[in-house]
């Protein structure tokens, strides 16, 4: 039966938001492209859960910055046989029926409605490309078919006291929604939970002749805002069949009962889920060979630890170290390194997210950072040391995460003149 769901169902992932909390690290790629745990991108966990699941038809909606996020499908995600049915649409904002790019979530659907007719199938899988979680959409389907309903919400459950910076569903004792409130003042709880409530992951399940007629009906409303969270979920709870399915019943990997789901979108978000991932047991199993997180490969050497000797010994402890690095008497801890990084004689690194192509100095200290790619630190630098004196030169979170970029150092990686 799973198999026969997933068949019938066309999966839309909205990639097109610039992730404007994350500051620089968003100024020449859209959220969904951020490197993310060492090798992957962002939506490569999307589309891991969508190729996991046997959903096979897949087509992402595009519009902010999105030449390195188009390069890395091309390269990471060509390996869908378009012989089987198999295939992956880029759907960049083409303005196909008016002069407009993509007005909103729902609109972006909307502009996209014959690519979505011509696909064909029963469902449509509308899901988010910025969210770093894995979960099996088969189990979802299968719930939404058997409670014939005309769409179907995957939820979290949240502390209460968190669920204001949700989307928060109200349902009855049979999980149908009966109201939906965008970030609420006063949370409404579950049904028997008083402490807890249902956030809505942005995952939705519709029957596609459902999901046709609601976008119509949206792009007309010249009220609309043309949103899925603000405008078409709201409409659609109070009139139509719809539920909402708990993340717990179909995430994978879930440990103690705790299911794995994070948006990465501040710059605190995005250093903390790093570093969750260098503990001894991390919450994200990227270990798993029965869930693999798909990405493009580079064809690299392996990471490489040089000289033993007191102050300069090449060494990583509680670190992850990807192919083609190099760390050359230099101490990691706590950190985690991306493919192609050079680590200099006498460097510490510690609590740090280093993005690819990056070269620290000899002698320079990173703490509490995350470093761009292609970032050349220059030797004797230090940066989390000194709070007061990198703000003057990076960006500094509010929890005291250092953001380095290139053109923080002077360095012109973008050519664009």
């Amino acid at each position: 039966m799973v198999s026969a769901l997933t068949k019938e169902t066309y999966a839309l992932v909205l990639a097109g938001g610039r992730g404007s909390r994350l500051k620089a690290l968003t100024e020449w790629r859209a959220k969904p492209a951020v490197p993310f745990a060492g090798k992957f991108r962002i939506i490569d966990f999307t589309l891991s859960n969508c190729v996991n699941s046997g959903v096979r038809r897949i087509g992402i909606a595009t519009q902010y910055k999105a030449q390195s996020l188009i390069r890395h499908l091309q390269r990471g995600w060509s390996f869908l046989d378009g012989r089987f049915g198999e295939f992956i649409d880029i759907l960049p904002a083409q303005q196909q029926v008016q002069d407009l790019w993509y007005q909103g979530t729902a609109d972006a659907a909307f502009q996209n409605l014959d690519v979505l007719r011509r696909a064909g199938g029963r469902y449509v899988l509308v899901l988010s490309g910025d969210h770093v979680y894995k979960m099996d959409y088969g189990r979802l389907l299968i719930w939404h078919a058997g409670k014939q309903a005309d769409m179907t919400v995957a939820c979290l459950e949240v502390p209460l006291e968190e669920a204001r910076n949700f989307g928060v569903m109200s349902v009855d004792e049979q999980a149908r929604v009966t109201g939906f409130a965008e970030k609420p003042e006063q949370p409404q709880p579950i049904p028997g939970r008083p402490d807890r409530a249902l956030a809505s992951m942005g995952v939705y399940v519709f029957n596609a002749d459902f999901l046709y007629e609601q976008l119509i009906r949206d792009a007309d409303d010249a009220r609309s805002g043309h949103d899925f969270g603000k405008d078409l979920i709201p409409h659609t709870v109070s009139r139509y069949r719809a539920f909402a399915h708990r993340f717990a019943d179909s995430c994978v990997g879930m440990t103690d009962h705790h299911p794995y789901w994070r948006d990465v979108g501040t710059l605190d978000a995005y250093w903390e889920a790093n570093m969750e991932l260098t503990k001894v047991t991390p919450e994200l199993n990227l270990y798993d060979q029965a869930w693999p997180i798909w990405t493009h490969q580079e064809q690299l050497p392996p990471a490489k630890f040089v000289f033993d000797e007191d102050g300069r010994r090449g060494m990583a402890v509680d670190s992850m170290v990807s192919g083609g690095c190099i760390v050359s008497g230099a101490a990691l801890r706590r950190s985690l390194l991306f493919s192609k990084v050079r680590v200099e004689d006498y460097a510490v690194v510690e609590d740090s997210v280093v993005l690819p192509d990056v070269v620290v100095g000899r002698g320079a200290v990173l703490r509490r950072a995350i470093v761009d790619k292609r970032c050349r630190i220059p030797d004797g630098m230090t940066v989390g040391v000194d709070p007061e004196e990198d703000r003057k030169r990076f960006c500094v979170s509010e929890r005291g995460v250092t953001l380095v970029v290139p053109e923080m150092l002077g360095q012109q990686v973008h050519q664009l003149r």
